[in-house]
């Protein structure tokens, strides 16, 4: 049989396809392949609770309180990779549960190859976020002593400042908060030189 042939034929049987027609038997039949999930594109299993996953979404971004986009999806990153990484356990359990681990070893190699792979994931996404934060509040701090300089300056000349004139951006709060602690910090020093 010629490939041509072959094509037509092919093609004819693709006509009397049993597969899904509605939307929701579609969505299932996209999920025939997924076994553990811990490499593919979907996060939260079929098998698993939403509100569980978004609950944990937001302990990271509590825990890191992130500022902007980069940080935002580094955040995400984390959230992900925890959550599989809670999965590999899960899923070791079930095996070891299982009892024969000889038949198992191959299953329990890949898991815990997966594992060893979303932990490095899981550092380094740890450890950029960090430099970032640590980069971003690194300038936040220079930015607010700056403006506490040009705060105290202009209120030495009767002047009324508008930070954001300058392109400040901090909240009244914090420079509230940020004035208390200079001045702090200025009674600590004259507490201290009058002390020696």
């Amino acid at each position: 049989m010629t490939t041509a042939s072959r094509i037509d034929i092919n093609r004819a049987n693709a006509q009397h396809s049993t597969g899904p027609k509605t939307e929701s038997g579609k969505q299932r039949s996209s999920m025939n392949a997924l076994r553990h999930g811990l490499t593919s594109q979907v996060v939260v299993m079929p098998t698993e609770e939403l509100e569980a996953y978004q609950l944990h979404l937001k302990s990271f971004a509590e825990e890191y309180d992130p500022k902007g986009a980069t940080e935002s999806n580094l955040v995400q990153a984390l959230a992900d990779a925890s959550w599989r990484l809670n999965r590999v356990v899960a899923l070791e359990t079930n095996l070891l549960m299982q009892g024969d681990l000889e038949s198992q070893s191959k299953a329990l190699a890949n898991l815990s190859m997966h594992s060893q792979r979303l932990s490095r994931q899981f550092e380094r996404t740890v450890t950029q976020l960090r430099a970032l934060q640590e980069i971003r509040l690194a300038k936040e701090r220079s930015d607010l002593h700056d403006l506490l300089n040009i705060m105290e300056m202009t209120e030495s000349t009767g002047e009324t400042y508008d930070p954001s004139e300058d392109g400040f951006v901090f909240s009244q709060p914090q420079i509230d908060a940020a004035i208390r602690v200079r001045r702090r910090q200025q009674l600590a020093l004259e507490a201290y030189a009058a002390s020696r």
